[in-house]
């Protein structure tokens, strides 16, 4: 193998396929990234088995070829390059990559390209979907961070992926909250489809497709076991986890008995300043509902109380129609509810102390956050 590339190209394909290396593995391999020519430009793979991430960078390709080298040291030493032309060389014999530029050279050591397990691509298989890179990145990042992060019920680890027509719904609970976006497609799926997939999967995605211009292509497998998302010059395929999801319309509340709306910048700040005291006791925050008069706006009440470190209330006016209340949220879960919120104002329906607090944006449909309440003795 005998190539060239410009240093910056390569520095940001080694980040893109970088977080796909396994952290620790019993095969050697696995700790290294791919490096092929492929069709006049550079290949670069890494994958943990679960994850796969491959990506294309534009190269000059004198001799074909193909070894995988470990990624942390080739990602540190390109990183410390200057920004101009590599030359990388592979010497068949001794499996060694040596790669100049400018006037620095070094020599890695790698392993053969045959012992890579090989990443699945689906070249002849009709893609399931196609999704704007924008509006995916948008519902992943709005959704994803509300799986459960450890593997106990591993359903949950992951987010539904609801295709039927032309909607697109996106669902993550870990137990204690529910995210939930439905976004349009701009053609309509063939056959209806429902698939779990690992919610660290989706966010490596949304880091990746953050310069896509073209759509992003979703395929599953025949097989129904692995999934593919294909832009111009990266795939990334995971597996996809076995098992039925919760039901999630049977947890979306189909009344409220109060409905509040709130600037969400005001809100958030008012919930940061309760943080501080919450976090000493269990991570509770009040939230307090009372209705104005004929004239007057209602407001909300957020107070946090910890008997070690001390007390905080904030006011805030809003409109709140019905009959008020109070409701106990963990602040950690109410700050990430509000962080998905991008819209000015929000909007909150309670019921009873009870039941959940549902979150949506006001004037954009499509979003709810649906957050259990904490009981408070």
């Amino acid at each position: 193998m005998k190539l060239s590339c410009l240093q910056e190209n390569l520095k940001r394909g080694l980040a893109i396929v970088g977080h796909a290396v396994a952290g620790k593995s019993t095969l050697p391999v696995l700790s290294n990234i791919l490096l092929a020519s492929d069709d006049g430009r550079l290949k670069l793979a890494a994958t943990n088995l679960e994850i796969g991430i491959t990506c294309w960078i534009g190269a000059k390709i004198e001799d074909e070829g193909a070894v995988t080298v470990p990624a942390k040291l080739l990602s540190d030493v390109v990183s410390g390059l200057p920004n101009d032309k590599i030359s990388l060389v592979l010497d068949q014999r001794t499996q060694t990559v040596g790669l100049k530029c400018a006037r620095y050279e070094a020599s890695i050591k790698g392993i053969e390209a045959d012992e890579f397990p090989v990443i699945p691509t689906i070249s002849d298989a009709e893609p399931t979907a196609s999704f704007p890179p924008a509006l995916l990145r948008e519902a992943i990042d709005q959704v994803a961070f509300a799986a459960a992060s450890d593997d106990t019920r591993p359903v949950l680890a992951g987010v539904l992926m609801r295709l039927r027509g032309k909607a697109a719904t996106f669902a993550a609970a870990d137990g204690f909250r529910l995210a939930l976006r439905t976004i349009e497609l701009p053609e309509p799926v063939a056959d209806p489809i429902e698939v779990i997939i690992p919610a660290r999967a989706l966010l490596e995605l949304s880091r990746i497709i953050g310069d896509a211009e073209s759509n992003v292509e979703v395929t599953i497998t025949p097989s129904g076991g692995q999934v593919l998302f294909h832009t111009e010059s990266t795939d990334l395929v995971s597996r996809l986890i076995e098992g039925r999801y919760p039901d999630i319309e049977r947890i979306i509340p189909s009344s409220h008995a109060t409905r509040t709306v709130l600037e969400t910048q005001e809100l958030a700040k008012a919930v940061k300043l309760a943080s501080f005291f919450a976090t000493a006791s269990s991570n509770i925050v009040r939230l307090t509902f009372e209705s104005g008069g004929e004239l007057s706006p209602g407001k909300l009440v957020i107070s946090a109380n910890a008997a070690e470190v001390g007390d905080n209330k904030g006011e805030l006016d809003g409109m709140v129609h019905g009959s008020g209340g109070q409701i106990a949220l963990n602040v950690r879960f109410l700050s990430e509810a509000l962080a998905a919120i991008k819209t000015p104002q929000i909007a909150i329906e309670t019921q009873t102390a009870q039941n959940p607090g549902v979150f949506k944006p006001v004037g954009a449909d499509g979003y709810l956050h649906i957050v259990m309440p904490m009981t408070v003795r």
